[in-house]
């Protein structure tokens, strides 16, 4: 009777544990789901490290190739930002440079030598 009372306690302990478990992890996906950061893109791509070992590397990418312009944006900080010179070339629906605004929809093309 005794045991039997003891594996119902470690079973209900179990229980609450993988609850609270379950429960932490939902919280975890929600909050990474809501996040508003949206300049990084990662992936589990490999290079070989120091020793010839390969590691899982973070590739950054700061922009989408679709950009939406945002308030108080240049092209000059999009193109830094973006590390696409040639934004004014690649859309040619921008007539003036001067003349960008939220909203306004552009083609980056990064260049190669921006990670």
């Amino acid at each position: 009777m005794v045991e039997l009372m003891k594996a119902k306690r470690v079973l209900a302990i179990a229980d609450a544990l993988s609850f609270y478990c379950a429960l932490a992890l939902v919280a975890l996906m929600l909050t990474g789901a809501f996040r508003d950061d949206q300049n990084f893109s990662y992936s589990l791509s490999t290079k070989a490290g120091v020793g010839g070992d390969r590691l899982p590397v973070m590739n950054i990418r700061p922009c989408d190739e679709i950009y939406v312009v945002g308030e108080g944006e240049t092209l000059h900080t999009i193109s830094d930002k973006c590390g696409d010179p040639f934004i004014v070339e690649r859309n040619p629906h921008i007539h003036d440079p001067d003349d960008v605004f939220p909203g306004l929809v552009i083609k980056i093309t990064p260049s190669s030598h921006i990670q």
